[in-house]
């Protein structure tokens, strides 16, 4: 049986929403529907257009600790979160959601240390720390982290929410997690993911949302900002450069 996806559609219900953030970002107030590819849907644009914010009220309306972890998290560190979740509408499919997990890359330090708390605990085993590869997060670099996450935390038959999990990996290992993203694909995983990187968005066939100061528009790979600028720039770096250095003088 063909795979659909475990979420279907998001809508933004615009009646009564507030004054104030995040309701005064144009583009979060603007859309009134988006669909989710089956397998893997990315948000991208410029800083400050609300692409974390929308992907963090898409998790917590879906029951995941504002800060990140899976849904047996209920840790709270600071409450930075927004109200977006409470306008929210996501319509589901009919196979049942098994695994899943949020990733806030800003907030994953906490994470780190909350997973260590709990392990501390008497009776606590199997160790949480098992399902990320045995050693504590701490005691890996920053990137080694991430890494450690995707390599075994994430199993299939799941929905996966990413916030921006490039930021801690180099580019040989965003090409690696294309692979990683592939083979949980394949076991029937569900990827909502936002993104500067050039690299994560040219995953075969995804859906890609860019997010502008005024609306959220469907785009191809080629057709997005970050293709675009990644391009030129590599294309003709001198050419940049001089004029970017000239024009500073």
């Amino acid at each position: 049986m063909e795979f659909n996806g475990y979420l279907l559609s998001l809508k933004l219900k615009q009646e009564h929403l507030p004054n104030g953030y995040p309701f005064n970002i144009p583009c979060l107030k603007s859309f009134e529907k988006l669909d989710f590819h089956p397998n893997v849907t990315f948000f991208t644009g410029e800083n400050g257009v609300g692409k974390s914010t929308l992907i963090e009220a898409i998790a917590v309306y879906l029951g995941f600790n504002a800060e990140g972890g899976g849904k047996n998290f209920n840790f709270k560190s600071t409450a930075t979160h927004s109200a977006l979740h409470n306008f929210l509408s996501i319509t589901k499919g009919f196979k049942q959601i098994k695994d899943g997990y949020f990733l806030r890359g800003e907030s994953f330090y906490n994470v780190a240390s909350e997973i260590d708390k709990l392990d501390e605990e008497p009776f606590s085993s199997p160790k949480i720390i098992d399902s990320y590869g045995g050693i504590s997060l701490h005691e890996q670099s920053h990137g080694e982290s991430f890494w450690s996450l995707f390599m075994n935390r994430f199993s299939g038959h799941g929905v996966y929410i990413l916030d921006e999990p490039e930021s801690a990996l180099s580019a040989t290992k965003q090409i690696a997690m294309l692979s990683k993203i592939n083979n949980l694909v394949n076991k029937n995983a569900q990827f909502i993911i936002a993104t500067h990187s050039p690299i994560l968005l040219s995953y075969p066939n995804a859906w890609i949302y860019e997010m502008s100061e005024n609306k959220i528009a469907k785009v191809k790979y080629e057709e997005s900002e970050v293709y675009r600028v990644y391009k030129a720039f590599l294309d003709h770096p001198q050419r940049i450069l001089d004029n970017l250095f000239t024009s500073n003088t």
